[in-house]
């Protein structure tokens, strides 16, 4: 993956970001450098990378298996109609280049699982959860925490939203430690329906904790999770400890 640095031309396209102290030259040297891996190309994936790509993320993964269907166009923003039959990973590395053209992106046209994932995101700093089952996110999870990768997860589901950073390189709780099993009745947007704006919401917010988490800027999700609800708006935190019952107490140490 390449090393990038500011051009010229970056100075005019990123200046309302280099202007804010918290960021400046130095910080969009590293969003212009840092290797972010999304796992999940739907409702959530597609605004992540959208303001991914706008923010000048440098190298960029994409994980999905899945084609655009037409049930997908109520919420997923990169694709139109004429996108129809064609893998998402395709496409929405298509839109972020349109969006970014110096951007560097890897597309995997695969479903994530224990003997693919190491090779997928190896070369990645930060991985991004976007995926619709539990299998995956406990294959994503677990796979992060043993090799300490920041971890930037969303869930959404009828009107309510999830959303949680693992900083894996210290002492975290895990996703384990709060979903423990895979529920008996497996709860996705297909099943229960999704709030179109709801996914826009979440993916925008996840985006806004991986340019946090390059910038190593203050989170408050440190320990915790935020849960939203998108009809009364309202935004609240939970706290999470680590489950002595944990699986992966063994990492955790």
């Amino acid at each position: 993956m390449r090393k990038a640095s500011i051009e010229s031309k970056d100075y005019q396209k990123y200046y309302r970001q280099l202007i804010l102290k918290k960021i400046g030259i130095s910080g969009q040297k590293k969003i212009i450098n840092s290797k972010v891996l999304v796992i999940g190309a739907g409702g959530l994936g597609c605004p992540l990378i959208l303001y991914l790509a706008y923010s000048g993320v440098g190298n960029l993964g994409i994980v999905d298996h899945d084609k655009v269907e037409i049930s997908n166009l109520s919420r997923q923003v990169l694709y139109t109609r004429q996108d129809i039959g064609k893998f998402k990973t395709s496409v929405s590395k298509k839109a972020a280049k349109k969006i970014n053209k110096k951007i560097n992106i890897n597309i995997f046209t695969e479903k994530i699982n224990n003997k693919n994932i190491k090779k997928i995101a190896k070369n990645y700093q930060i991985i991004c959860d976007g995926t619709d089952n539990f299998k995956s996110r406990f294959i994503i999870n677990d796979y992060c925490l043993k090799n300490k990768k920041i971890l930037i997860s969303s869930a959404i589901n009828k009107f309510d939203g999830q959303l949680y950073t693992f900083n894996f390189k210290k002492k975290s709780p895990c996703f384990r430690c709060f979903v423990p099993e895979i529920p008996g009745q497996e709860i996705n947007c297909e099943t229960d329906g999704i709030m179109t704006t709801l996914a826009g919401i979440a993916g925008s917010l996840q985006a806004n904790e991986v340019i946090k988490s390059i910038l190593n800027i203050k989170s408050k999700f440190k320990g915790n999770i935020m849960i939203f609800n998108a009809l009364n708006t309202n935004f609240r935190w939970v706290k999470l400890l680590k489950d002595p019952n944990c699986k992966n107490n063994h990492l955790h140490e």
